[in-house]
């Protein structure tokens, strides 16, 4: 019988690429996940790995389970839930990544409205950056996600099912009494200070990459993996920033103006393809398409 937690781990192996980075993922040693994939190559009697140097690689066996297993472990919780559900009302853990705008204005209301109309529900939140939202879909981290394809490296790819939600403006964010008209110029704040997110970040390397084309290297001043503390720091006069128009929230006296030209990105809900979702993660689903998006703050 092939164990689901260990053939998790060998799909993890896939995604991931190294042995430290799957047992990161799982909270476990590096020498626990070596040892569990051996005993799965005993059970299969088939060379699943094999070493390159100080690395480990997937055979062509190896590969094919890997790959196979993903949706064997799909299967297997879609018969769970389907098993819980029979007679009743859908219930279960359904497990949301959303990057951080996303949480407060989509994830949370629906889980809101969720534990309402459907309190056999559990919704388990966690704030994902789209290039990490991505592979944790794809290894069962979660089941659902909330990002964007836009502007990230890493393909959403034929494996998954893409539901459109929205498109949503990047947004010039400036103290209340730097308000201007009409759509903003990037060259023209060239010598102002800036809000950043942390480096690497979607939203960090957006807003570098709006800057060079605009003939600049922006001047940061700071850096903020929270975009209320970004807004405070340009309510308070000290910078400015380019943040997606779901992230300004109201409450802060800051004013936005659109780009000139002007930038999008589309909001999207992904799940994974290949077998039916649960009933569980389709009312999770539907719920988010129905919410009404909040409008931006005024320019």
């Amino acid at each position: 019988m092939l164990n689901p937690w260990r053939l998790r781990l060998l799909s993890q192996l896939d995604i991931l690429g190294t042995v430290r980075a799957v047992a990161e993922s799982a909270n476990l040693s590096a020498s626990t996940v070596s040892q569990q994939l051996a005993v799965l190559e005993a059970e299969t009697r088939t060379q699943l790995l094999e070493r390159t140097g100080r690395r480990v690689r997937l055979t062509p066996a190896g590969l094919m389970l890997a790959r196979r297993a993903r949706a064997i472990l799909d299967h297997m919780e879609t018969v769970e839930g389907e098993l819980r559900s029979l007679g009743e009302e859908p219930a279960g853990l359904v497990r949301v990544g959303a990057f951080q705008s996303a949480i407060h204005t989509l994830a949370v209301p629906a889980v809101t409205r969720l534990a309402r109309t459907h309190p056999h529900i559990d919704v388990e939140l966690l704030e994902l950056e789209p290039h990490e939202s991505i592979p944790a879909l794809r290894v069962g981290d979660v089941d659902l996600i909330i990002t964007t394809p836009d502007f990230v490296e890493l393909p959403l790819g034929p494996d998954v099912d893409v539901v459109p939600l929205a498109a949503d403006s990047i947004v010039l964010v400036v103290p209340s009494d730097h308000a201007g008209r009409g759509p903003a110029d990037l060259a023209a704040y060239a010598a102002e200070p800036w809000a950043f997110d942390v480096p690497q970040s979607y939203l960090a390397n957006l807003a570098t990459r709006l800057c060079r084309q605009a003939g600049f290297e922006p001047r940061v001043v700071c850096r903020f993996s929270n975009y209320m503390l970004t807004l405070q720091h340009v309510e308070a006069g000290l910078s400015v920033a380019l943040l997606p128009a779901l992230a300004v929230d109201p409450r802060y006296r800051v004013a936005t103006r659109e780009l000139a030209p002007a930038v999008t990105r589309t909001i999207t809900a992904v799940i994974r393809r290949g077998v039916r979702p649960r009933a569980a993660v389709n009312l999770v689903l539907d719920t988010v398409r129905q919410l009404p998006l909040p409008a931006a703050a005024p320019g």
